[in-house]
């Protein structure tokens, strides 16, 4: 089976540098390095990768993480169908609008099919094949979205055991893919017919398996930080929310210009500090502060090569702002 750049979603593949514009020191009476907040701070603005049991809807997740927690709001990125496992990214608090971020990432998959008839290996690793690169697809009757005809990409697609006739494989897909339709129709390109027996969700985006978290040790390693004040458990859990934008491109900011950003002001080349390389325009990317902090996330509308080049001009046009105005305070050249 072929295999392409080791099993890697586009963001995964992509070597940036950093290019640096102005050699500045942040100051630390402003603002705090994500790893510094509090486990009440993160309980308020903070990502958990839960992993989903076979069962309960999305919607239902996230209302259990949010009664477990005893929170107010929390949110879900990449709806899984109830018998479907694995990643689910839940954001707590004010970090839920973060979510939006993910729901473009790629995502991967651990899939089992069932093959409707005995069908040779070398069959159904060849049709299996044929689906790599951009497919066309049909959303299912019961889906959320419009049916109508699409096109979304197979980055890759691995096929780990067959077994009489079943067949077990992982697949790396351009959000929005229905697996469930994926293996219908190579049911149909094989002939025979197949239908999805499992599905777990082994990648959303940034989230990989081994950042998951169960219900129980959710509600396990809260108890005892409320009890003991363990912190370990449960910031294993909770992650901060700049991990929900891990997979985009960054630019850092100056001190004296995330004030102004917190006010939804597009970001000006005079504030930009530092950018990564290898972004197009109109990409989304997250403006961070030199804390590496989450300020917001835009749109680049000048190259990174501009950037570092020239003195004046918009670079990113502000989407949505994260951070609280005042966090840090109008700073005086």
């Amino acid at each position: 089976m072929k295999k392409i750049d080791e099993n890697l979603l586009p963001f995964e593949k992509i070597k940036r540098e950093v290019f640096t514009k102005k050699d500045v020191v942040t100051n630390p009476k402003y603002g705090k390095k994500p790893e510094k907040r509090s486990v009440d701070e993160l309980l308020d603005f903070g990502i958990i990768n839960i992993d989903k049991p076979a069962g309960p809807t999305s919607h239902q997740v996230s209302a259990y993480v949010k009664d477990i927690i005893g929170i107010k709001k929390a949110g879900h990125s990449g709806t899984l169908d109830p018998n479907v496992t694995g990643s689910l990214p839940v954001a707590l608090g004010r970090g839920t609008r973060v979510l939006e971020a993910l729901l473009t990432s790629g995502k991967e998959y651990v899939c089992l099919m069932h093959v409707h008839k005995e069908i040779p290996n070398s069959k159904i690793k060849e049709v299996m094949n044929s689906f790599l690169g951009k497919i066309k697809q049909l959303p299912p009757v019961k889906s959320a979205v419009k049916r109508d005809w699409r096109y979304r990409k197979i980055y890759y697609l691995e096929i780990l055991e067959i077994e009489g006739q079943d067949v077990l494989f992982r697949v790396g897909t351009q959000a929005g893919t229905y697996i469930r339709k994926l293996v219908h129709d190579i049911g149909v390109e094989l002939g025979c017919g197949a239908h999805m027996a499992e599905l777990r969700r082994s990648k959303t985006g940034p989230f990989r398996e081994d950042t998951l978290c169960s219900l129980q040790e959710l509600s396990d390693t809260l108890h005892f930080y409320k009890e003991n004040g363990e912190e370990e458990g449960i910031r294993r859990c909770v992650l901060p929310i700049e991990f929900g934008v891990d997979h985009l491109p960054k630019v850092w900011v100056l001190d004296t210009t995330v004030n102004t950003l917190c006010h939804g002001v597009n970001l000006k080349v005079p504030g930009i500090a530092k950018v990564e390389s290898e972004i197009q325009i109109d990409e989304d990317v997250a403006i961070m502060t030199l804390k590496d902090e989450l300020v917001g996330v835009g749109k680049l509308k000048m190259l990174p090569k501009n950037i570092i080049s020239k003195d004046k001009g918009v670079a990113v046009q502000t989407k949505k702002v994260f951070m609280e105005p005042g966090t840090y305070p109008k700073i005086e050249k």
